[in-house]
């Protein structure tokens, strides 16, 4: 059974043709250098792989004549790599107007993409280890397209990547080009005063940030040694020792290596990949920047956060520490999920409150500090959450009673795990659609599982076990909420919600009845300095508390979802 809210899609891609779009770039002339030798070092793996068994076959093709002709194999190899790179480039531009992000590539077939502004996601400036020792940097355009809609921007001056990308989030938010300045040229004596041709157009300034926590070294390694990976890779090796003591052959234990291999790459990218962790609050969004050997910086504009979870480990269970993560449209494929939908990779207790409040300012209830208490470590009815009912034991002898849902004006969320704890929290307008399963079993016993659809992410909201009546009170209840909050939510041109000067309408007073508000410690910025602020709808959910600021932590501005 399954509830989708009423929705309207719009596509992604401009069908509208570039043919009258100007200002087309191209990327950085290094660009093909820094593509080029991927092919290299791919031909030179292809070629161990295939002469590797056989080393004495190596060997004698470093004597002679040989060698000459694997030398001059390669170079011919990399020439062709770089060639092609370098005609890659010619024909890769790119160009932004004020609706769409335009980019022609191919040379054999051409391809264009338009990544449409008012429906951008992210924005990552990315910096490979290469690229960052030569001043340049990536950028990439996350779209609300499913897999394969990101445009990637590669390579760019770092500092015009920075600035591009200022430019891109502050028109997609429906502000309009700063005016281009005429300067008019020096006059001397009786000259008559002559004014000079108009100058380019004034670039969008940086939005300020506020940053908001960064993670130490320290926690981090000690995190990831106490991950679920690190037992496991010392079981791995207990075996391997153990097997090749009982079969007096060391070479048995070369069976478990590829395991051992893959549980040394999880933690080395765990590590690599949550170094220098640092999240800061902006009117443009929420900006992260972390990575060791690859820096990453991630910019995502209000409302754009889909879900977020909560989750922590048995062997997190003593420092009190969780791992927060998002689901974001466009985000969410494969290594991507690992990388880039990370809120937090080590929190407290107190700073995963505040990493949720960035997303989720204004929880709907009157002591929102106690509703996530409940929500982390409560059991039953704790915190007014409604439980799975006692005959869900015999289901889930263990976990039964942390089962819960407590539905506020604002969002719902979910809790499940005795062991491993997981909090799911989705924003009533970003509920994608509603589901109800029911097995055998549960239907034997009167029960059934809510299942909340989002995007494709790590969070995957559900509520097992329930009682069945509930939970079809709970499907048709949830449907009516994310139609009503939908229609109230904040329009994708986020600035249009505080009456900022957009392109349709300029210098327009605020119709929506909402006042803007600065964020707190930062100087203002023309054209992107205030953050919307969205009042609740009463009447939404079953909570009739008034939504108040929750104790603890300061709550941020509100820039995530919802907002």
């Amino acid at each position: 059974m399954t509830s989708t809210p009423g929705t309207h899609s719009t596509p992604d891609v401009e069908t509208t043709s570039d043919e009258d779009v100007t200002g087309w770039r191209r990327m950085h002339p290094v660009t093909p250098a820094l593509k080029g030798w991927k092919v290299l070092v791919a031909v030179l793996a292809i070629g161990w792989f295939q002469v590797g068994e056989n080393i004495e076959q190596a060997i004698d093709l470093l004597h002679g004549r040989a060698f000459l002709l694997l030398l001059g194999g390669i170079l011919l190899i990399g020439l062709i790599g770089f060639g092609y790179s370098a005609v890659a480039w010619r024909v890769t531009r790119f160009a932004v107007t004020d609706e769409a992000v335009h980019l022609r590539t191919g040379i054999l077939f051409r391809q264009q993409r338009q990544a449409r502004l008012d429906r951008l996601q992210a924005v990552d400036v990315v910096q490979p280890l290469l690229a960052r020792l030569v001043g340049l940097a990536e950028l990439k355009l996350e779209v609300a397209g499913g897999s394969g809609s990101a445009v990637s921007l590669a390579f760019l001056r770092e500092a015009d990547a920075e600035a591009l990308r200022a430019e891109l989030l502050a028109l997609a938010a429906g502000l309009q080009r700063p005016g281009a300045v005429a300067v008019p040229p020096p006059v001397e004596g009786d000259v008559p005063e002559v004014t000079g041709p108009p100058a380019a157009p004034v670039p969008f300034e940086v939005a300020p940030e506020r940053q908001v926590y960064e993670l130490p070294m320290g926690r981090l390694v000690s995190a990831t040694l106490r991950s679920g990976a690190v037992p496991v890779m010392l079981l791995v090796v207990a075996g391997a020792i153990t097997l090749a003591i009982v079969s007096r052959d060391i070479s048995a234990a070369f069976v478990l290596l590829a395991p051992l291999f893959a549980g040394v790459t999880f933690v080395w990218s765990r590590i690599n990949q949550g170094a220098n962790f640092r999240a800061a609050i902006s009117p443009d969004g929420i900006r992260l920047r972390h990575g060791l050997t690859e820096s990453r910086a991630q910019t995502v504009p209000p409302g754009r956060v889909q879900a977020i979870r909560l989750r922590q480990g048995p062997l997190w269970r003593g420092p009190d520490w969780w791992r927060v993560e998002i689901n974001v449209a466009g985000y969410g494929q494969g290594d991507q999920q690992q990388r880039d939908t990370v809120l937090h990779p080590v929190a407290t207790r107190g700073e995963a409150m505040t990493a949720l409040w960035l997303v989720l300012p204004d929880l709907g209830v009157q002591d929102p500090a106690a509703l996530v208490e409940a929500a982390l470590v409560g059991l039953d009815d704790d915190g007014g959450f409604t439980a799975a009912p006692r005959r869900a034991r015999w289901v889930d002898p263990v976990g039964w009673r942390r089962h819960g849902v407590r539905v506020t004006e604002r969002a719902l969320v979910t809790r499940s795990g005795r062991i491993w704890r997981s909090v799911d929290v989705v924003p009533h307008e970003r509920t994608q659609s509603l589901g109800l399963e029911q097995g055998p079993i549960q239907r034997r016993l009167g029960l059934a599982s809510f299942v909340l659809h989002s995007t494709p992410g790590p969070v995957a909201p559900r509520v097992n076990h329930l009682d069945a009546g509930v939970a079809a009170a709970l499907l048709d209840e949830q449907s009516e909420r994310a139609r009503t909050a939908r229609a109230s939510a904040t329009p994708e041109q986020w600035m249009r919600a505080v009456g900022a000067p957009t392109r349709e309408v300029p210098d327009a007073a605020p119709t929506t009845g909402l006042e803007p508000t600065t964020t707190p410690g930062l100087a203002t910025t023309p054209g992107l300095a205030t953050t919307p602020t969205v009042a609740t709808t009463p009447g939404i959910g079953t909570t009739a508390d008034q939504p108040t600021e929750p104790p603890g932590p300061a709550a941020p501005p509100a820039v995530g979802a919802g907002a």
